[in-house]
């Protein structure tokens, strides 16, 4: 009896499951028909999950310009491998000198690095700083290095770091291990849940950004793929709300606007998608001990 209970219990348990994942994939579902569909249609019946009326005009309006798209590939692809692997190291670094309870001015840094979230010194000396000063203009790194180090990766990370006894660390020393080899060998294995956590975090944030590209960028050939992608957006959007000709507006309004926002989403999201079945088994494990331990 009890075994078929047991039984029961574990079959309305993957019914749930497979019900809710199913819920789960309506939303992409519903943005690939949207991509598919026609602006009559979506302006009739609103987003469906079956396309009425299947086309691809949203695609090849984007791909008018398929080596800029390639290119802007490129970029994106490079900037968030590039990125998230220098991003990792500095915030590992930083969190593990703030760890450590032997650092003499371990408190300073939290202090230093707690002051960046909450203020900042504003757009423009932002902007002097990374043209003026770091020579960023016009170049890729200024799509990698303004967001390196950021105060929530450092604290999440550290916090993490805390919760490892400190015996592992003395004894360590008392085996004649260096302070690089501690850190390197010992405690880096024991802290792959948080940083890949923090990968997820920031390669996700390193692939979605467009603003560093509108603010650094005016070479079409460094522009990332979200930046270019927002362009093509925008310049449907003006053209849909052109009124300066009568075969202006004939033209416009064939245009796919909202299909061609659906192609957008889903170009944009099918690489980082890939990243989750990787960094799953991490995921909750990192975020939940960095974020409890105080």
């Amino acid at each position: 009896m009890t075994m078929k209970r047991f039984q029961f219990s574990q079959l309305i348990m993957m019914i749930w499951i497979s019900l809710f994942c199913l819920f789960c994939l309506i939303p992409f579902v519903m943005v690939i028909s949207g991509s598919l569909s026609t602006e009559a249609d979506i302006a009739k019946h609103g987003y469906t999950l079956v396309p009425l009326h299947p086309n691809l005009t949203a695609y090849r309006m984007l791909f008018l310009g398929a080596e800029r798209i390639i290119d802007g590939y490129k970029i994106s692809i490079f900037v968030t491998i590039v990125g998230t692997v220098l991003a990792v190291i500095v915030n590992y670094l930083g969190a593990y000198a703030m760890a450590r309870r032997t650092l003499k001015y371990r408190n300073a840094l939290s202090i230093f690095a707690l002051l960046t979230l909450m203020f900042n010194g504003g757009l423009v000396p932002w902007y002097i700083i990374c043209v003026n000063y770091l020579h960023l203009k016009d170049t890729v790194w200024a799509l990698i290095l303004p967001p390196l180090a950021q105060g929530f990766n450092l604290f999440l990370i550290r916090n993490f770091l805390q919760s490892i006894p400190e015996e592992l660390f003395e004894s360590s020393k008392i085996d004649g291990a260096s302070e690089w080899r501690i850190m390197l060998q010992i405690i880096a294995p024991l802290a792959k849940p948080v940083l890949a956590t923090i990968s997820l975090f920031v390669a996700l944030n390193y692939w979605n950004d467009w603003f560093l590209g509108l603010m650094f960028v005016d070479n079409q050939k460094l522009q990332p793929l979200q930046l270019m992608l927002r362009t093509i957006v925008s310049n449907v959007e003006f053209l849909k709300s052109s009124t300066n000709s009568a075969e202006m507006q004939r033209v416009s309004a064939t245009l796919p606007t909202e299909g061609v926002k659906m192609a957008v989403t889903v170009i944009t999201i099918g690489p980082i998608i890939f990243l989750y079945p990787f960094l799953q088994k991490y995921f909750v494990k990192g975020l939940m001990v960095g974020a409890v331990k105080g």
